[in-house]
């Protein structure tokens, strides 16, 4: 190759080698001490995490083989797949490096071990116990050495089996993978020591066999979850042998755990293994080491805090004496599942997650893998705590291991298949990180290094090409699992699932019946039937509502009809079968289940319009999306929907579809009591208008193109009249209008009455969505007059034929579509006529007859005029008839009065000193409250029956859960009854009997 041929140097340094010069001379010494030659050095090195560390341990080991007598082994090993584990191995772990220094015999193993045996095949309890003389068959393998030397003998075969768990860990393909076998394994070989240890302990102990001491493993290690380097929490239980007093028994028991404790880490020939830490023991370190079964059980009953129930998940006997171990785990399994009914449970839990943060120093946060935000702790909280929720009434739940948990976990629909996915490949890359720097020098760490080599090493040994890229994933995992986190762990859902009993949790038959009548079922025995049909099967659907129900239960019994919001539920959700978004919403929201339970148990309203548009139900989640929407943006979107579409009835269907779907908002809020009656009142009759502007462009263009003409030769406006020209419209309501025109045309007239008839047949026809009936009752003439009328032919007939109660029924005149400047024209006409300089006397006796004759003649036959909400006694129209009294009168004289909505007046009128503070007060309490009550029965969904207070107490009550008002119905009863009366003594007063003397 000549100048091209690139040298071993720049070879070893693209093979990640830190130092080439030094690692070229060691690659000589190697060959001077075992007559190695590497074919190609740099492809060697290559796979081994750190190069360099990787052939310094590899000439230490091959120079204390030679003085051993086994370099022949090693000479062996060269250039075949078990040679190639040792280096790996090698480049891995300084510390196991040194082990094999220290015991080069040991590197013959790495030739007996069968290649691709599954690391579960492996017998490590046999092992260690053959290690220290002792036999695994025995009930109680006691040990032929004991003291210091079968600590020395256990260690080594300890660090033995290491080797063979590491060494398949470092060669995987995929440690991701790999992961929970290798976890698994080291929890093996941790029970395992802690066997062996218990087997020394009993043979420097006389007296072992006066007890049946068992070793409970918690934590990681009871979860088969094990890191490299981790304390070993256990827990200590023992039962006399027979004919044994307890007391010598636990004496004997404490004895033999502190030390086989300290075989596995008191310091000696060969180093410790890790800690055994027993303060998860009842007590903690004030409690005795060893406790019998009847004393454990006696502390969880009556002391145990939460975290105790918790770490109890992960208990698992693992060594001593199987019988009591087991029945240990047997009998406080139960305790785990039945602790989330404790008081607070969830919320403790959440607190101690928040304490454990609060504790990781501030320069540590962002390199922490266990603890930090986004770390494995977040994972595992997350997970055992839904599982101690769900866990009481779903069995499948019960299983120790954080990735079989969560496994199930998604099986059983309580978390979504994409978050489970994610969280599995998560936690599994942070765990291979912990253990690989953990595998480095054996030591327990859980942060990401800072230094650039440590860094790069950690990077080859878990499989990324680059540091940068391995930042990229440990940047992308910590924010996915800490949103994740957050989103799970604090479900709002888990605390109100943990303050159900058992039987209401499990919905088993009997127990959901009586508690479907107890808290307000009228018909239980049809309630249920709709929750089986709701969760029974297998289907993740089905799962996640079982999750939902117990807890939606009691929402919907907190609602005005229980059995209706159930039905309405059970019909959504089986429209919303084949939605992704939609059971995921109500599980993970912090609202949209209680919000829904409540809306269809209170609304049938509602309900009707969610079940017409189940895509509504977003909108639970958040408040902003049920605000109202003010009229500029709700004209954006009906001017988008005109622009888009030159289909005439296509276009006039979208735009009654936005009105339904914003009326449905409306109500939701309404019902939630997110916006009072008179903002409620506002946004309905916004919606109108948008729909009557929108129609109006859309009959113009229908008109135009019958006549076949560009453009309409005259101009158009829609004015808003009584309610709804008041900004005042219920849910139900009318809307009330007259059309104006204006022009030269000679068939003006004509084209304004095809206009106006085109409009009102876009808005009312019948179709896929609610049309909006448009009442022209209140235009000149009434209904013997023309449907529009010229701005020439109005502005005569007001000054000319009009009543007194037609300049009081142009208060409310509101232009809301059409020609603006035309709209500007009519108001500016009729002011002078709503706004008179002077009232004359005739016309306020004709306004108190007419007022008279209303209450006597409009009322329907058979009800009680006290009950009607609109023309009874201080109801709607004794307050707008004081209020439009007081506008035709000062009007004239005083702007702030020139206002279509009632409250507004009001206030104006208060200010300006022409009413009192009280009088206004009661006039607006009464109506305020009419109101009210008239939107409630809207929500209710008695059509028909909006004006009349029901006179039944129960109906009365839904009313006051609509409302949201804390009585009871004879009590919302008596306060209507009470407010009507005194707005009714301000309406004779200031109304009927007015003092002249104050015009």
């Amino acid at each position: 190759m000549g100048a091209r041929e690139v040298s071993l140097t720049t070879l070893l340094r693209r093979a990640g080698v830190a130092d080439p010069s030094r690692a070229e001379g060691l690659i000589g010494e190697i060959l001077a001490v075992t007559g190695i030659e590497f074919d190609d050095p740099a492809t060697a090195v290559s796979y081994l995490a750190d190069p360099d560390a990787g052939l310094l341990q590899l000439l230490r080991l091959a120079e204390s083989a030679r003085d051993a007598g086994h370099l022949d082994v090693l000479v062996r090993l060269a250039g075949t797949a078990a040679g190639a584990r040792l280096g790996v191995l090698l480049g891995g772990s300084l510390a196991l490096g040194d082990f094999l220094v220290r015991h080069p015999e040991l590197i013959a193993d790495f030739e007996r071990w069968p290649v691709g045996e599954e690391l579960a095949a492996v017998d490590v309890r046999g092992d260690l116990l053959a290690a220290v003389g002792a036999d695994p068959e025995a009930d109680a393998p006691v040990a032929s050495v004991g003291g210091a030397a079968g600590h020395a003998a256990m260690r080594v075969a300890y660090r033995r089996a290491l080797l063979r768990i590491a060494a398949e860990d470092l060669f995987a393909r995929s440690p991701a993978t790999l992961m929970p076998d290798v976890s698994a394994a080291l929890a093996d070989l941790a029970g395992a020591a802690l066997e062996a240890g218990l087997a020394i302990a009993r043979h420097d102990e006389p007296d072992h066999a006066a007890t049946r001491l068992a070793i409970i493993a918690m934590g990681k290690c009871g979860a088969r979850e094990l890191n490299y380097v981790s304390d070993v929490d256990v827990i200590y239980v023992a039962e006399p042998a027979e004919g044994v007093e307890d007391d010598r028994s636990l004496r004997v028991a404490t004895r033999l755990a502190v030390a086989a404790a300290r075989a596995c880490s008191s310091m000696g020939v060969e180093p410790a293994l890790w800690e055994v830490d027993p303060n998860l023991r009842p007590e903690g370190r004030d409690g005795p080491l060893v406790r019998n079964l009847a004393s454990h059980l006696a502390y969880y009953e009556r002391w145990a805090q939460t975290w105790e129930f918790q770490a109890l998940l992960k208990a698992r006997a693992v060594a001593g004496d199987r019988e009591v171990g087991e029945r240990y785990v047997e009998q406080t399994r139960p305790l785990v599942w039945n602790a989330v009914e404790r008081e607070g449970f969830v919320e403790s839990a959440q607190a101690m997650r928040r304490r454990v943060e609060e504790h990781v120093p501030l320069q540590e946060a962002g390199r922490q893998i266990k603890l930090g935000p986004g770390g494995l702790r977040d994972v595992e909280f997350t997970i055992q705590l839904l599982q101690l929720v769900h866990g009481r009434a779903d069995e499948s739940l019960r299983v120790r291991g954080t990735l079989d948990a969560l496994a199930r976990l998604r099986a059983g629909g309580y978390v979504g298949r994409p978050q489970a996915a994610t969280m599995d490949r998560s936690y599994r890359q942070l765990r291979v990180w912990e253990h690989r720097l953990q595998l480095r020098k054996l030591t327990r760490t859980h942060l990401m290094p800072a230094a650039d080599q440590d860094r790069r090493v950690l990077a080859r040994a878990s499989g990324f090409a680059t540091v940068e890229y391995m930042d990229e994933v440990w940047a992308d995992i910590r924010r996915d699992v800490r949103a994740m986190h957050l989103e799970m762990f604090y479900r709002p859902i888990l605390p109100v699932v943990a303050r159900l009993s058992a039987d209401e949790a499990r919905l088993d038959d009997a127990a959901a019946r009586a508690r479907l009548g107890a808290v307000g079922f009228v018909d239980p025995a049809g309630a249920y039937r709709h929750i089986s049909a709701l969760t029974e099967g297998m289907s993740r659907s089905a799962a996640i509502r079982r999750q939902l129900m117990p807890a939606m239960i009691g929402w919907f019994a907190q609602g005005a009809d229980p059995d209706a919001g159930l039905l309405a539920f059970r019909q959504l959700s089986e429209q919303l079968s084949d939605t992704q978004w939609y059971l995921k919403l109500l599980r993970d929201s912090g609202t949209a289940a209680q919000r829904l339970a409540r809306v269809l148990s209170t609304s049938p309203y509602v309900a009707k319009a969610l079940l017409a548009s189940g895509e509504a139900v977003t909108w639970l989640d958040r408040d902003e999306d049920l605000e109202p929407r003010d009229y500029a943006r709700l004209w954006g979107e009906a001017d988008a929907i005109l622009r888009r579409s030159n289909d005439p009835v296509q276009a006039a269907v979208a735009l009654r579809g936005l009105r339904r779907r914003e009326l449905a908002r409306i109500a939701a809020a309404d019902v939630l009591g997110m916006v009072n009656a008179a903002d409620a009142a506002m946004a309905v009759s916004h919606t109108a208008d948008m729909l009557i502007e929108g129609g109006l462009r859309i009959a113009t263009r229908v008109v135009a193109d019958a006549r076949g003409l560009e453009a309409l030769p005259i101009r158009f406006s829609v004015v808003a009249m009584g309610r709804y020209g008041g900004l005042e419209m219920g849910y139900l309501s009318d809307a009330d209008v007259q059309f104006v025109w204006d022009g030269d045309s000679p068939d003006g007239q004509a084209i304004a009455v095809q206009l106006a008839q085109e409009l009102r047949s876009i808005l009312q026809r019948v179709g896929p969505q609610p049309p909006l009936s448009i009442d022209a009752d209140l235009r000149p003439e009434g209904r013997g007059g023309p449907l529009a009328r010229s701005l020439a032919s109005a502005t005569d007939y007001y000054k000319r034929w009009s009543d007194p109660w037609e300049a009081q029924a142009l208060l409310r005149a509101r232009p809301v579509a059409g020609d603006t400047d035309l709209s500007a024209a009519f108001v500016a006409m009729v002011d002078g006529v709503r706004y008179p300089t002077a009232l004359p006397a005739s016309a306020l006796k004709q306004m108190r007859t007419l007022k008279a004759r209303m209450e006597a003649e409009r009322l329907p036959r058979g009800i009680d005029p006290r009950r009607h909400l609109k023309l009874g006694p201080g109801g709607l129209s004794d307050v707008e008839w004081v209020v439009q009294l007081m506008q035709l009168r000062h009007g004239h004289a005083h702007a702030e009065l020139r206002t279509t909505v009632t409250l507004e007046a009001l206030s104006a009128g208060t200010r300006l000193g022409l009413i009192t503070d009280g009088d206004a007060e009661t006039l607006r309490d009464a109506w305020v409250l009419a109101t009210n009550l008239r939107g409630a029965l809207a929500l209710r969904g008695n059509a028909r029956d909006t004006d009349v207070l029901p006179g039944d107490v129960r109906e009365l009550g839904v009313l006051a859960e609509i409302l949201g008002m804390r009585v009871t119905g004879a009590e919302l009863d008596e306060r209507y009854s009470r407010a009507a009366r005194l707005a009714r003594a301000v309406t004779e007063r200031l109304f009927f009997g007015w003092d002249e003397s104050r015009r």
